[in-house]
């Protein structure tokens, strides 16, 4: 394998682990704020829905192509969405 293309493979899973490690945090930080406040599925719905429009904001600068944008900012919300609801199912 040319030393390029290793090199470049290391970077992509060094940051897919940074960005896993950030969901995470962040999954937990929403779940502890969120934590006790009473919310419904539909306040979760929401809460989801706020933080798309901001990332289609965010799309809309022309800082990052619009369609990958929508395709990460989608995935980790999700992620994030899924692993919120789980911890405030538990507790």
């Amino acid at each position: 394998m040319p030393p390029r293309l290793a090199e470049l493979i290391r970077k992509a899973r060094r940051l897919a682990s940074e960005r896993d490690r950030l969901i995470e945090e962040l999954a937990r930080e929403w779940a502890a704020a969120l934590r006790g406040q009473g919310l419904s599925p539909t306040d979760l719905e929401l809460w989801a829905g706020l933080t798309e429009e901001a990332v289609r904001r965010l799309g809309k600068s022309g800082k990052v192509p619009a369609p990958a944008l929508r395709l990460e900012a989608a995935d980790v919300i999700t992620k994030v969405r899924e692993r919120v609801e789980a911890t405030l199912g538990e507790g």
